[in-house]
């Protein structure tokens, strides 16, 4: 098994902070958004999620009918996941949670093969991330969904390599110095729109509208979020063809920093093959 090895972000404890605030009108915005990108009625489909964090996208699949799986590496992200089901579907016998890694091949050998994989924003923090692609799309059953977001990779000063060195050094820094980088870009990101033009008022009112999730808690999970990696859409798209001849059914390209998605789709002949 392959470990994440330290400084690592407490994406768990940035997540059960979220659920304290989390409102039916963000939850509905991403049951949207995940019956979107899927593209497919979940009714009935076995749902993979793998690294659930804060549990949104899962409890989104449970809604639109699935019968779902989480699991994350992360013990905090575990119990966040493990309170939306209690919240909402308490003792229902159609969405597990677990506590497992994607570079666990025991434990990933125990689950058997899904309709749908769903893993957003969640594989280039594992430290491997290319292994965890590949451990993941393995679980896709034949005619399933490999439904991803990965981090775009952008090269220059500000570009990926910067900010892996300052997720660093935000996961090593005493919690003062933490706070006091949130507030400074927070505050940077504010000012910036402003200067744009655009309504920094609005846009966190109504951040919600894509994802269901929350511009904070978002901002510091971007600030946060080591081990860090990322790759071109190309080097996606290539890597997973090559590796499962998947087919790209829809993809949603991020021109910047953000995450690109991807929807692939694995044929009966690749089964064969």
């Amino acid at each position: 098994m392959l470990e994440v090895s330290p400084p690592a972000f407490a994406f768990g404890e940035n997540w059960s902070r979220f659920l304290t605030s989390l409102s039916d009108r963000q939850i509905e915005e991403a049951t949207r958004s995940v019956s979107a990108l899927v593209g497919r009625d979940l009714r009935d489909k076995a749902f993979l999620d793998i690294g659930s964090g804060s549990g949104l996208s899962s409890l989104a699949a449970r809604r639109l009918g699935a019968r779902v799986y989480s699991f994350d590496y992360d013990p905090q992200s575990v119990a966040c996941t493990q309170e939306l089901r209690r919240r909402f579907f308490p003792g229902d016998e159609a969405w597990t949670v677990a506590q497992g890694s994607v570079l666990d091949a025991p434990f990933l050998a125990t689950l058997g093969q899904f309709d749908v994989v769903y893993s957003w924003g969640v594989l280039h923090h594992t430290g491997h991330m290319w292994s965890a692609i590949e451990n993941a799309a393995r679980l896709v059953r034949s005619g399933g969904l490999f439904a991803i977001g990965i981090y775009n990779f952008r090269g220059g000063r500000r570009g990926t390599a910067t900010w892996a060195k300052l997720k660093r050094w935000y996961c090593k820094a005493p919690r003062w110095q933490q706070v006091s980088w949130e507030s400074t870009f927070m505050a940077w990101n504010l000012v910036s729109m402003a200067a744009v033009g655009r309504n920094p008022i609005r846009m966190i009112r109504e951040y919600h509208v894509g994802r269901g999730m929350s511009w904070r808690h978002d901002a510091i999970d971007w600030l946060g979020g080591y081990p860090y990696e990322a790759a071109t859409p190309g080097e996606i798209l290539e890597f997973v063809r090559r590796k499962f001849n998947f087919v790209l059914i829809k993809q949603n390209i991020d021109l910047h920093l953000g995450v690109s998605e991807f929807v692939f789709e694995s044929t009966p002949h690749d089964a064969q093959s």
